[in-house]
């Protein structure tokens, strides 16, 4: 996910405000941000902006004419790597071409290259590490101030879980990302999270609620629920696992209509969490639980800690105990070692799941990780074409789905609107920007309205339906 250079001027109170451009003249300087990566990066944007607005620092749409640019970016896998170092330059030939006086750079890609990344980009002004977050307005007045002799700032990992309150949202004022915890301690051989992020730091209880309840009050009607390892919540802080408890007291904040749930690694699943999600009225029937893999010789060798019997079983418990749940995951193909036979397996498991939504990336090597050190890598083009064939089918199963819904009325959160009488939402069964949209037609419609569509045809992977305003209402 990517946010765009042209940020909105968002009114977040109860918290802290953006200053308009317009009046950027009382600021202590003006800035634009770009936002890269994915949801968890992204409230660690939302938290700078907060704390530079509360600095007195006023955002601006166009990075052109700014004081400064911060680019918060992504160091996940090479290709974000490359997307995040092109907004660099693109940003720093800005400067030199005199529209704007500095560059920041923010985010996990400094945190896994370090200094490195100003000896290969000389002309970034400073570089903040993923756990210097909260210090960036102290970057930004160095900045201000021609003080260059302190270029990086680098934090070690908390021991204790960051304070995301009062933080200013890219996102739209009806729905936001709640990260639950930082960190990871799993050691999949694929990943360099661990290395970006440091160990899992569980949020308390007591302070997630505090910053959905300050959501809330701000217009949030969806939280997302967001981290690295959703399940293992609280083992850290609390001894055990305690997403259900978190769960049961994220249901009593009045004013919020979902709950929706992401990143949900496979182990963990308790019968209480279970029931929990089944018995709520608040917790969307959708889950996201990246599986990686179905051989058991490939999540071995990835270090999942799973099995493919295990996992069956668990699909089959989610679905026999959740009403209409809608199951997301995603997979890995042309990890090391992967031979036709074991992708075979992975396809048939793919098709006797029926995952109404999945999402398929071919294996990227990342020094540095364990699976760097294995044998069997395979070429390039075998990973995009096995990408391809699941794919395929999995087309096959959204389609099947997709269809299923015409003719039922579902809620549908209203994100943005098209044109004069077509509007774009989603369903339960979708997350923003990853999953489909809904275009529903009809009239006395606004953005962040919960309306009850009729689902009257699919599109290719998104639906069309009809809105009808209750008259007698």
């Amino acid at each position: 996910m990517t946010s765009s250079l042209s940020l909105p001027i968002v009114d977040s109170s109860p918290g802290p405000q953006f200053d308009d451009a317009s009046n950027s003249d009382n600021a202590k300087g003006t800035y634009a941000f770009v936002s890269l990566g994915c949801p968890k990066n992204l409230v660690d944007s939302e938290k700078m902006l907060g704390n530079l607005a509360l600095d007195g620092y006023a955002a601006v749409s166009d990075p052109n004419g700014s004081d400064f640019v911060i680019v918060n970016t992504c160091g996940f896998i090479e290709s974000s790597r490359q997307e995040s170092k092109s907004v660099i330059q693109e940003m720093i030939d800005l400067k030199n071409e005199g529209g704007t006086k500095g560059v920041i750079v923010a985010g996990c890609l400094p945190e896994r290259v370090g200094g490195s990344l100003l000896d290969e980009m000389p002309d970034i002004d400073h570089i903040v590490g993923v756990f210097g977050r909260d210090e960036i307005t102290q970057v930004a007045d160095r900045l201000v101030g021609n003080a260059n002799e302190q270029r990086e700032l680098f934090r070690p990992a908390p021991i204790r879980a960051m304070d995301d309150r009062a933080r200013l949202r890219i996102t739209p004022s009806h729905f936001a990302y709640l990260k639950i915890s930082e960190g990871c301690d799993r050691t999949c051989t694929f990943c360099a999270i661990p290395k970006m992020r440091g160990k899992h730091v569980t949020k308390p209880i007591e302070m997630v609620v505090e910053e959905a309840q300050e959501l809330v009050a701000d217009g949030v009607r969806e939280l997302i629920l967001v981290a690295q390892d959703t399940t293992y919540y609280g083992l850290d802080l609390y001894g055990e696992v305690r997403l259900a408890e978190l769960l049961k007291q994220l249901e009593q904040v009045e004013g919020l209509d979902w709950i929706r749930l992401m990143y949900l690694y496979p182990i963990h699943f308790t019968d209480e969490l279970i029931a929990t999600i089944a018995e709520s009225q608040r917790i969307i029937p959708y889950l996201d639980m990246p599986l990686q893999h179905a051989n058991d010789v490939m999540l071995k060798r990835m270090q999942r800690r799973v099995n493919n019997a295990k996992t069956t079983e668990l699909i089959q418990k989610l679905r026999s105990s959740i009403p209409n749940l809608v199951l997301r995951t995603t997979f890995i193909t042309g990890f090391p070692g992967e031979t036709r036979e074991q992708f075979e397996e992975l396809k048939d498991f793919v098709v006797e799941s029926e995952f109404q939504r999945m999402g398929v990336f071919e294996y990227s090597l990342e020094p540095g990780t364990p699976a760097e050190r294995l044998d069997g890598h395979l070429p390039e083009e075998v990973k995009i074409e096995r990408r391809d064939e699941l794919m395929e089918l999995q087309q096959d199963i959204a389609f099947k789905f997709g269809d299923s819904l015409i003719g039922y009325e579902l809620d549908v959160i209203v994100d943005d609107q098209v044109n004069e009488d077509i509007w774009v939402g989603r369903t339960y069964a979708d997350a923003p920007e990853i999953d489909g949209e809904i275009y529903v037609q009809g009239d006395g419609i606004s953005v962040g309205d919960m309306i009850p569509v009729e689902i009257l045809e699919r599109r290719d992977y998104d639906l069309a339906g009809i809105f009808e305003p209750d008259e007698e209402a």
